[in-house]
């Protein structure tokens, strides 16, 4: 049953209005007039395209904007002037905008769409970021396909990368996720994603809502959920992956959004995760990841200088999270040259996991953990970028392969720290 708590009188109106649909349409929204209009043509496109007789609703969860966002999503929504000739909906297509306290994260937009998709009984659910600048109306068929024929309850994307972008998700989210709950997902923290009105019930069910981690880092919450509770995941290629940039990305907020939601999710995902060997692939259509190799610029001396800066630092603090071998095999690399630092795969899983027991048992504030692996996380990204810096693509996908074999075959160090025995 629907939460209607958090679904305003007006916005159930226009719910109930609508009625029962087959897919809903969820687009959370801040600011993003630059770019959602042509998201949400896309959107209608690819529904009216590949879905042309099911009932369909786009819904705008709108954090507050001050630049019209949801005017234009209505604008778009009703006009069928810009769609292509030939293709014509068999039925209606409704669209609703709402608003939602704005708090700088999507959690609370999440959890009024799957709100609404639990009362409006939706089949199928698919999840569109408003400043996909590249976004295509195949992006919908590739991602609701395997939810309409009951093949996948959760579909995550799969895009055409830089072989330096996203290290945060290679060196440690997709690697420990991996380990921990058995299944390749490349990208557990979707901008795009599909679910099943089935995971979206389940999903809605949790106690999760409420905390910090929820409404911070719901994509990541959306995606363990769905493999700790055991349901069908699968992935889509959807091609380049284009955003508006907005400066220059705070580390430390990004690793709460994500790490911390990693590390906050084992309590309760225990049980599953404590059982889990090994990994296997999941089910993946359109094709695979590309890695390209065009430039990309990234200053490896200031990274280098902030993990070395970092580790002598944050001494006493490492001293209380670290085991003391790990410490001090950490402190010796850190006093190396540039020239000759590496921070190896071996000793950073353990450095991971360490981290991970200790905000378990919360040694320190658990925020405090999270900043104090910033800058070690440097150090292992300076490490990546140097030894993949001549490598092909495909040796650059094979060091990440390594790396997640080091995280599974370490996975029972974890469980010895979690348990108390070390």
């Amino acid at each position: 049953m629907a939460e209607e708590s958090i679904l305003t009188d007006d916005f159930l109106r226009e719910l109930m209005n609508v009625g029962e649909v087959d897919i809903l349409v969820g687009m959370p929204t801040y600011n993003d007039a630059a770019t959602v209009g042509q998201v949400v043509q896309a959107v209608r496109a690819g529904l009216i395209k590949y879905f042309p007789r099911q009932r369909a609703v786009i819904i705008n969860a709108d954090g507050g904007s001050k630049d019209a966002t949801p005017e234009l999503v209505r604008a778009a929504s009703i006009s069928d002037l810009r769609q292509p000739s030939g293709l014509t909906a068999l039925r209606t297509l409704h669209s609703i905008s709402t608003q939602y306290p704005h708090g700088g994260e999507n959690g609370q937009a999440l959890r009024l769409l799957l709100a609404a998709a639990d009362l409006l009984r939706a089949g199928a659910c698919v999840v569109v970021s408003a400043d996909s600048v590249n976004i295509e109306a195949e992006w919908l068929d590739r991602l609701l396909r395997p939810i309409t024929n009951g093949s996948a309850d959760l579909v995550t994307p799969l895009y055409h990368r830089h072989r330096f972008d996203g290290l945060l998700v290679r060196n440690l989210l997709y690697p420990m996720i991996r380990a921990m709950y058995g299944k390749r997902v490349r990208e557990p923290y979707p901008s795009e994603f599909a679910f099943s009105g089935r995971l979206g019930s389940y999903l809605l069910g949790q106690d999760i809502w409420s905390e910090d981690g929820g409404n911070s880092g719901a994509e990541i919450c959306i995606t363990i959920s769905a493999l700790a509770g055991n349901f069908q995941v699968a992935e889509s290629f959807l091609g380049s992956r284009g955003r508006i940039e907005h400066g220059p990305a705070d580390l430390v907020h990004a690793m709460r959004q994500t790490v911390g939601v990693s590390f906050w999710l084992l309590d309760p995902t225990f049980p599953a995760w404590s059982a889990t060997t090994g990994s296997q692939p999941v089910p993946s259509s359109g094709g695979g990841p590309q890695v390209t190799l065009e430039p990309l610029r990234i200053n490896r001396k200031r990274l280098h200088q902030m993990f070395q800066v970092g580790v002598a630092e944050l001494e006493p603090v490492l001293k209380s999270i670290l085991a003391p071998p790990t410490l001090a095999e950490l402190q010796k690399e850190a006093a190396a040259p540039q020239e000759t630092f590496r921070y190896p795969d071996d000793l950073w899983v353990r450095t991971v996991y360490e981290f991970a027991a200790s905000y378990h048992k919360s040694v320190i504030s658990r925020d405090h953990i999270i900043q104090a692996l910033a800058p070690l996380y440097r150090g292992r990204a300076y490490t990546f970028l140097v030894e993949n810096i001549d490598a092909t693509g495909e040796q650059t996908e094979n060091k990440v392969e390594d790396l997640c074999l080091t995280f599974e075959r370490l996975k029972p160090y974890l469980l010895e720290m979690w348990d108390g025995r070390k």
